[in-house]
């Protein structure tokens, strides 16, 4: 399990892009593999398919990609 430590942000709660999170913590080299994995139907947020390359993802959720699972703090 990989943990990913989330940077304060401004104004709000804190998140990351669902491909971004994918390529910072090197889960994908590029941004295009990224969404290809996610659009692929590869990734799961907490437990559940998801293919929005965008989607907000926030302290405490789990993404798992290929039996990867990164740990969001």
């Amino acid at each position: 399990m990989i943990n990913f430590k989330l940077k304060p942000a401004t104004e709000g709660e804190p998140y990351i892009e669902l491909n971004k999170l994918l390529k910072a913590t090197q889960m994908a080299e590029n941004g295009a593999w990224a969404n290809q994995l996610i659009s692929g139907g590869n990734v799961k947020v907490n437990g559940t398919v998801d293919t929005r390359k965008r989607a907000k993802i926030y302290k405490g959720f789990v993404v798992e990609v290929n039996k990867n699972q990164i740990q969001v703090e």
